[in-house]
């Protein structure tokens, strides 16, 4: 959800099916876990591969085009990645000069989306649930 939030933030001209499109970004690690790069290079088969192609039966299968235009893609990774800093910091305990060699500095973004991403606090798994299907519901019905 927070990767969605940053695309609607950074994109507020987006769509409601690039908005679902980034919520449904890591939909592969629901089905098949979520691994650490080395251990996705351990396995030998091109894992990237195996998840694209189910991200891609996965857009189609909620109305999304299978292969995002690369502009939209890239938006979507770039939302990931300042995601990722501040979940990291803020969520599973990496200090900042850990969190600024794994994941980078965070790119900057505008006032009212920092101070967001920096109220990040824990959720339970059933209100992190509930929230996802309410975002999931509102996205696919504003289409």
């Amino acid at each position: 959800m927070v990767v969605e939030d940053i695309c609607a933030a950074l994109n507020p001209e987006w769509s409601a099916e690039w908005r679902l499109a980034a919520l449904l970004h890591d939909a592969p690690e629901y089905v098949i876990g979520d691994l650490i790069s080395p251990f996705k290079t351990a396995i030998g088969l091109d894992y990237k591969a195996f998840e694209m192609k189910l991200l891609e039966a996965i857009h189609v299968r909620f109305g999304v085009p299978p292969r995002l235009p690369d502009r939209i893609a890239s938006e979507i990774k770039r939302a990931d990645r300042i995601a990722a800093f501040y979940e990291a910091t803020l969520l599973a305990g990496f200090s900042r000069a850990e969190a600024l060699v794994f994941f980078g500095k965070p790119e900057e973004t505008n006032f009212t989306l920092t101070q967001r991403l920096s109220a990040l606090a824990p959720l339970t798994t059933a209100d992190a649930q509930r929230l996802f299907l309410e975002r999931f519901a509102a996205l696919t019905h504003a289409r």
